[in-house]
């Protein structure tokens, strides 16, 4: 179980941080802000996916989105690979919470297109692990302008 040291504004202190699981989380969101960074270098290529992918069970994983629109890592994969070669990200943090095998992250999440306007979205992410500690399933929720 996480314990939670909020502040005055209820958000999470990211140091404060202690759930096996929402560490995981943490160190997810890590790698993906690293990945992007190294995506717009010459040379990078699905295997530059290979430190996230370590994180997942990916022959188990699904994530589930806009639309409910739902995807395994291979389409996943190419997805975050069509984004992050293309747009500057970064998020804001506001709060996780860690109950059983499941974390909530709520984060500010600003996307910059590559020639476009930035957007910005208010997201909260329900993360699943298995009982090897593996991600095996994210549900995303958006909140548009």
């Amino acid at each position: 179980m996480a314990t939670i040291v909020t502040s005055a504004t209820t958000w999470t202190a990211r140091e404060a941080v202690t759930g096996e699981y929402a560490l995981k989380v943490l160190a997810y969101t890590d790698c993906i802000k690293r990945t992007v960074e190294r995506a717009k270098e010459p040379g990078f290529d699905e295997s530059g996916w290979d430190e996230l992918a370590a994180l997942l069970d990916t022959d188990a994983f699904e994530r589930v989105g806009n639309d409910k629109a739902a995807m395994g890592w291979e389409v996943y994969r190419g997805l975050l690979m069509q984004w992050a070669t293309t747009t500057d990200f970064w998020a804001e943090f506001h709060r996780i919470s860690e109950a059983g095998n499941r974390v909530f992250l709520e984060l500010t999440e600003h996307n910059c297109p590559r020639g476009h306007a930035e957007t910005v979205v208010n997201s909260c992410t329900v993360y699943q692990f298995d009982d090897a500690g593996k991600l095996v399933h994210l549900d995303i929720y958006l909140q548009h302008d």
